[in-house]
């Protein structure tokens, strides 16, 4: 059973500076709600207990979104806004959240081992806080219903048009299961097209378990030997997944990639427009319906 979660937000989010100089890419607003908001009720919507938030110095703006802030609330209601402190409230009940600082090498891999280590010998979902999705069964359900089923590693899976196989990690598919999972052996870090060995593109979401955590150890050990190099999650499941069962879990739902400016712009309009309270009126402005 999957309990845990891991999200990693020590990144500098230099695609997005100068923006992210100051305001972490995390905490930029999606809708009425910061990123990694978004990604936090996700999980807790699909049932995961515990949340361990991966950060840096500089990501001191996360941990107080989710703080209790007393003084707040008592303004709030002492001017009868009692909406907004119950809003303001209940941001710091959503889960259980720890933060932990990041040590070691580049690469994404080394927030997943630094929370491993604490989380111990159990499987364990990885999700990064510049991806929004929008799906009536939320993206970690699906992997976590994926993950049940196999008892084994899961990779978020979306359809891809073969000329953008560059842009991604490509899974190698060795038998489709039926219900959008996927039995892989490999992936190929971004392809040129005509190599791509599948028309899959693996983004933000994986079930991870002890063998994969062993891979990342087994990189840190040679990282050590030549401390030029990074260390990289979809690494270490190319490597489990020559020898272990590893499974891709095609998503149903929209993905939206805050990381960069123009992905980022796309994000907030289709959240924007989604929003049952300011959808309608901003719909009739971007029609040229707007009156006013």
């Amino acid at each position: 059973m999957v309990r845990k979660a891991v999200i990693p937000v020590a990144g500098l989010g230099t695609r997005l500076l100068p923006l992210t100089k100051a305001l972490p890419k995390e905490m930029l607003p999606i809708g009425d709600k910061p990123v990694i908001e978004h990604t936090i009720r996700e999980l807790v919507d699909s049932g995961i207990e515990e949340i361990t938030i991966v950060t840096s110095a500089r990501k001191e703006l996360v941990q107080r979104h989710f703080a209790p802030d007393g003084d707040l609330e008592l303004q709030l209601r002492a001017a009868g806004k009692d909406d907004l402190a119950d809003s303001v409230a209940e941001l710091s009940s959503l889960a259980h959240i720890t933060y932990l600082y990041q040590n070691g090498p580049y690469g994404n891999g080394t927030p997943v081992l630094n929370a491993a280590r604490v989380i111990g010998d159990e499987p364990f979902m990885v999700l990064w806080a510049d991806d929004v999705f929008v799906a009536e069964v939320p993206r970690a359900k699906q992997l976590k219903a994926a993950y049940e089923a196999t008892g084994a590693p899961v990779l978020a899976l979306l359809p891809m048009a073969i000329e953008d196989a560059s842009r991604y990690g490509v899974p190698v598919v060795e038998k489709d299961l039926g219900n959008g999972r996927l039995l892989i052996s490999g992936l190929v870090e971004k392809p040129v097209p005509e190599e791509a060995p599948s028309p899959y593109a693996a983004i933000g979401g994986y079930v991870v378990t002890p063998g994969v955590i062993e891979e990342l150890e087994a990189q840190t050990r040679r990282w050590h030997e030549d401390p030029r190099g990074e260390i990289y999650l979809t690494d270490a499941l190319h490597r489990h997944a020559a020898t272990h069962p590893v499974y891709g879990q095609v998503i149903d739902g929209a993905w939206w990639d805050t990381g960069s400016p123009l992905d980022y712009l796309k994000a907030q309009f289709a959240a924007a427009l989604a929003h049952p309270v300011y959808g309608p009126e901003l719909r009739d402005l971007a029609l040229g319906s707007d009156t006013r």
